[in-house]
């Protein structure tokens, strides 16, 4: 069983890697574009960053994915996905919920734009938002539900375990890693906002950022206790695909 579990992961850290070629070799100037400045000049051409890139994610969130998965065994949790779920549980449901997320978050929105002193939250500029949701769906989710979920998940059992704690230090964890999650947006939004540093944004778009990025955070993180990290890809992309691709397009 380990080893279809490790051939799924490497599946989707190969699917990863090729996002990140991709991203590099044929969308270099709407990343610019979507940036609002120039990218860094390595000189090198895009072909060969996309290269550089890719080999960046396969060796590093590799292993990030194999501490993960080792945290995950230790929990007695599914790992990379549950072996006694079938295709409803690994793609029916995550579709269900990721959609019930991305509105969700469209909705959120839709309310704070008129208080938060930038209006609509800006999208990667179309097909790049595509290639867009499927990277962080699968980085993401292996970085912060696996690895960061993982390690406090590990560590809160391990101090609560003579109480027999393990449901709480799952559920603490995962609201650390949603937390978590929701701060590694920040940089985005400084980026995307067109603002100098954290310090310009408003108070009300970083309650936004915070609350919309929790929400699905934490919703992600009951599905990978519940049916492992391809489910918790499955809710994260298609609320990026409804929120960055289908809003981004008609927003």
């Amino acid at each position: 069983m380990h080893r279809k579990q490790l051939t799924v992961f490497l599946s989707m850290l190969a699917i990863y890697a090729l996002c990140a070629f991709v991203s590099y070799a044929f969308f270099f100037k709407q990343m610019a574009s979507a940036a609002g400045m120039p990218m860094p000049d390595t000189g090198m051409s895009p072909l060969v960053l996309g290269l550089v890139d890719a080999g960046v994610v396969l060796v590093g969130y590799g292993l990030l994915g194999l501490a993960a998965y080792w945290f995950a065994r230790k929990l007695g949790l599914p790992g990379i996905y549950s072996e006694d779920g079938n295709w409803k549980s690994w793609f029916v449901l995550p579709l269900g919920i990721g959609i019930a997320c991305g509105l969700l978050v469209v909705l959120g929105d839709t309310i704070f734009a008129p208080i938060n002193g930038v209006g609509h939250l800006p999208h990667p500029p179309f097909p790049l938002s595509i290639n867009a949701s499927l990277s962080a769906g699968i980085g993401e989710e292996i970085l912060f539900r696996g690895l960061v979920f993982g390690l406090w998940a590990f560590l809160l059992n391990w101090v609560l375990r003579r109480f027999k704690g393990r449901t709480l230090a799952l559920w603490i964890a995962n609201i650390l890693a949603a937390l978590a999650f929701a701060a590694g947006h920040l940089e985005t939004a400084v980026i995307l906002t067109g603002a100098k540093s954290l310090a310009e944004l408003s108070p009300i778009l970083l309650v936004e950022v915070f609350l919309l990025n929790g929400v699905v955070g934490v919703v992600t993180g009951q599905r990978y206790m519940k049916d492992g990290l391809v489910a918790a890809f499955g809710v994260h992309f298609w609320s990026d695909m409804v929120w960055h691709v289908l809003w981004g397009l008609f927003a």
